[in-house]
């Protein structure tokens, strides 16, 4: 049986922690141009998020640099078109680009990164999609970001 105190310090835990909302994301990369997961998922009860990419491979950043970048699903093409001419220094993505929601820097094989967010700036009902901007990736390495209750 629980005692009083214990069961009132229990009760009184966020509610994030209590219901096991994950606001800590863990994504790998590969050398063959492909994320770990195609559907990420996180809760809104969520205030901020840490995504970490890990990239598995082991090609280097100039020649299978990969990252990871979030932002609603009608601008993602446009996005990586842009960042073409942003280069590797500047992680394919145009400077400034406010399309881009979050992103992380472009790692080769055998590291990793992380970037956090908030969960605030995500509308609900909206269609997000995160991506690898680097040349060519785009189109196989994709996924969807969804908010879920």
């Amino acid at each position: 049986m629980l005692r009083p105190v214990l069961l009132t310090a229990l009760l009184s835990l966020p509610s994030a922690f209590a219901l096991g909302a994950e606001c800590q994301i863990d994504i790998g990369s590969t050398d063959q141009m492909t994320f770990t997961q195609e559907r990420i998922s996180i809760s809104r009860e969520c205030k901020q998020i840490t995504l970490t990419l890990t990239h598995h491979g082991r090609m280097p950043v100039a020649v299978m640099g990969h990252n990871w970048v979030l932002a609603k699903a009608s601008d993602v093409q446009a996005i990586a078109t842009d960042g073409i001419n942003a280069r590797a220094s500047g992680g394919y993505l145009k400077p400034g680009d406010e399309r881009v929601i979050a992103h992380t820097k472009l790692i080769g094989g055998g590291e990793s990164t992380s970037v956090s967010f908030e969960v605030g700036n995500l509308t609900p009902g909206e269609s997000y999609a995160y991506f690898c901007s680097f040349p060519g990736h785009w189109a196989a390495m994709k996924g969807t970001l969804e908010l879920i209750d």
